[in-house]
């Protein structure tokens, strides 16, 4: 993730120069696709052109790099059985869920679903006395990259998938949209949880407490039959 978050830092380098140069805004997808030599072409200065030269180079190299690590991920965690059941989580792509899986290691070494939310910093932080909050915990305790990716997961979830989106609105009319996102991180988080223990395909239902009676919904069924449809997908590429 360091090496991503150096390289859209090269990006945002070059495009704030271009912009700045040459009054135009060029989009990040243009940015990868430039060559020192579509620079050289620019009406700029020698000076100019050397400085967006260099942070292209090292955007580049970066990116090669990047290359290398995906390579070996790819061998070395893509081609399991947990990777595919990730995978088969709404809003969870090849990214997150090969973040997920590293970042988790054996889950085996959590006691239960809530010590693991807890680690993927899924769940509020106070002090309670007699009902009443005395203060707040450590807010920074636990993984910071599990915490990024199910909050990502969680965004794509109710973008993509009506049953999250649903759940969403509900907490979001209760409190508001940053805590209903949580909410629904929190939700990924326990159902990932389950899914690594009991080897079992994500179900929307039981990961957002759906009533029976929606269960049976066209809305329901057709995210469910995506996530199998998914899941059958990534087993066929493996």
């Amino acid at each position: 993730m360091q090496l991503v978050q150096q390289r859209s830092a090269r990006i945002i380098t070059i495009e704030s120069a271009m912009q700045r140069y040459t009054g135009a805004r060029a989009n990040s997808n243009t940015i990868k696709q430039l060559t020192e030599a579509d620079l050289a072409q620019l009406n700029l200065s020698s000076t100019e052109i050397l400085g967006l030269q260099t942070s292209l180079a090292v955007m580049h190299a970066l990116q090669e790099q990047i290359d290398r690590v995906e390579a070996v991920l790819e061998s070395y965690c893509r081609a399991g059985p947990a990777f595919r059941l990730l995978k088969s989580t709404a809003g969870i792509g090849e990214v997150l869920a090969t973040v997920i899986l590293l970042e988790t290691g054996n889950i085996a070494r959590f006691a239960g679903a809530g010590n693991y939310v807890s680690y993927c910093r899924c769940v509020g932080s106070a002090h309670l006395s007699n009902g009443k909050k005395k203060g707040s915990g450590n807010t920074r305790n636990g993984n910071r990259y599990l915490a990024w990716a199910y909050v990502e997961a969680a965004n794509f979830a109710v973008r993509y998938c009506e049953p999250a989106r649903k759940f969403y609105q509900r907490k979001k009319a209760k409190r508001n949209g940053i805590v209903a996102i949580k909410a629904v991180a929190h939700k990924l988080a326990r159902a990932c949880y389950h899914m690594l223990r009991t080897r079992e395909v994500f179900s929307v239902g039981q990961a957002l407490q759906i009533p029976r009676g929606y269960q049976k919904s066209y809305l329901y069924n057709q995210c469910h039959r995506i996530t199998q449809q998914r899941y059958s997908e990534s087993g066929q590429k493996t």
